[in-house]
């Protein structure tokens, strides 16, 4: 698991390094640049000509010692300095008058951005708040436009830590080296665009640097993985859960398809699935491992629905059922008696859009899993908005209705009710593809029913999920992706 950071708790990291336990800031300025130093020379960067832009404040100070390192090198190194001097913080000054003593070269006006091989951003660090004004913009836009690699220090100029926002414009890296933890607004889109490939350097801000805190942000990891491997060896299909799946409805078979595909390749031993009478053949022709309970479109059995729900291990409810009203019988029937817990998905969530109060009565362990659209309808809120504000959106939703949130998009927040928020950082945009989404429910849903809590399955289901995609893009290309193909991934990535 690793940890994301906003600007609010690592600048606290940062304070209690320095004064809780006495490491001099110019001491943690003088490793975050030898890191940097390190990140060129691993990859190997052409140092023909640098250019190094820096601030007046601390992430400019680490700019100015990456130029003198340069310098003290024999690399042709210049520094643009932007800002008034008068404004310098305490430690940038220091890096200047060091560097002026050295007899390193500052530059006025900078030339062809194109006559530099490397460029460095070091203008301004994860404090950034304000927008960048018109002055600023071109100056990004000329950097931008330059054929130089372009390595951004800590995060890209213009690029907000907090929440990926670009703040008017913002320097486009080739390479971002940070320290001590990735930032939340490098993970988040527009900013995530902007970094390129990201190094985190360990500059001596470690675990103890939270002394009684942690941060509010993780991401799943490859490691996490290891939730998976305990599958006894004396088992039967009993053992590793049962799932009830409703899902599907007439002339929609496919989500019940694929949930339930995902569902059986994930893990779990049996899939049940509540859908109408007309998908009994095209289920057990696809689905032959899965235990078919059928309804009449017209009206369902409630009855028989509730047997159904005693059955189960763990709901997943909504994939493909529509928004009729056998389909909101359906969904009130299950909300009602589900006393195991429970993924909502799809039309399951349209209908709860209708009566968000369903959602404030007592309930089982609920995983929430809606696209923009679906939490825009949930919320009444602007999709623009959401996307802009996934975390908060995802966090609040979570703690006002008591349930785990699975904010989808290209980067799906996981939002634990007074809990954890998991912000997930694999995938491609081949995932953007019809049935994505009930394939995630199938693999969450397995997982609980596998023993995982939902908060683990959750955001562990979202990492599997877009493992899987990973794996198959290699193949198909993320163009060809399919649902059906992410399915197979699930395979290569669970073995």
């Amino acid at each position: 698991m690793e940890y994301l950071v906003n600007s609010r708790e690592m600048k606290t990291c940062d304070t209690n390094t320095i004064e809780h336990f006495k490491v001099p800031s110019m001491v943690l300025m003088e490793r975050a640049a030898l890191s940097a130093i390190e990140v060129i020379q691993e990859k190997e960067i052409s140092c023909n000509r640098v250019l190094v832009v820096c601030g007046t404040g601390n992430n400019g100070g680490d700019g100015m010692a990456i130029a003198r390192l340069l310098y003290l090198s024999h690399i042709p190194v210049e520094v643009y300095l932007y800002g008034n001097k008068t404004h310098f913080s305490k430690q940038a000054k220091e890096q200047y008058e060091i560097l002026a003593s050295y007899g390193v070269p500052f530059i006025d006006e900078m030339e062809d951005a194109n006559s530099y091989s490397l460029i460095i951003d070091a203008l301004f660090g994860i404090g950034l708040s304000r927008k960048l004004d018109d002055e600023l913009v071109h100056l990004m836009e000329r950097l931008n436009q330059s054929s130089a690699h372009r390595l951004a220090v800590d995060i890209p100029s213009g690029v907000s830590a907090d929440n990926g926002a670009v703040l008017g414009g913002a320097f486009k890296a080739d390479d971002t080296v940070t320290f001590a933890y990735c930032k939340t607004g490098m993970v988040l889109f527009p900013g995530a665009e902007y970094c390129g490939n990201i190094t985190v350097k360990d500059i001596g801000i470690g675990e103890e640097s939270w002394l009684d805190k942690r941060p509010a942000a993780y991401a799943i990891t490859k490691e996490d993985l290891n939730f998976l491997n305990n599958r006894a060896a004396d088992s039967n299909k009993g053992t590793f859960g049962k799932v009830l799946l409703v899902a599907g409805s007439v002339n929609m078979a496919g989500a019940a398809v694929l949930a339930a595909k995902a569902a059986y390749r994930s893990g779990c031993g049996l899939v049940r699935i509540y859908t109408p009478e007309e998908n009994r053949i095209i289920l057990q022709t696809a689905v032959p491992e899965a235990i078919l309970t059928t309804y009449s479109a017209k009206k369902a059995d409630t009855q028989q629905l509730i047997e159904c729900l005693s059955w189960a291990d763990v709901i997943i409810l909504g994939p493909g059922i529509g928004k009729s009203d056998v389909a909101h019988s359906i969904v009130k029937t299950v909300l009602k008696n589900a006393a195991v817990p429970m993924v909502v998905d799809a039309d399951a969530l349209n209908i709860i859009a209708e009566q968000t109060e369903q959602l404030l009565r007592p309930h089982t362990e609920l995983v929430l899993t809606p696209h923009l659209g679906e939490m825009s309808r949930l919320k009444q809120l602007a999709v623009s908005y959401i996307k802009e504000n996934i975390e908060q959106v995802a966090e609040d939703f979570a703690r006002e209705y008591n349930v785990i949130c699975v904010l989808k998009d290209s980067r799906t927040v996981t939002a634990i009710p007074y809990g954890k928020t998991f912000i997930n950082r694999n995938g491609n945009s081949g995932m953007a593809t019809a049935g994505s989404g009930d394939v995630l429910s199938g693999i969450i849903g397995s997982l609980m029913a596998q023993g995982l809590s939902a908060e683990q399955a959750a955001p562990l289901g979202v990492y599997v999920h877009a493992a899987a995609a990973d794996e198959r893009s290699k193949t198909v290309s993320k163009h060809g992706l399919t649902a059906g193909e992410i399915i197979n991934g699930l395979s290569d990535v669970l073995s």
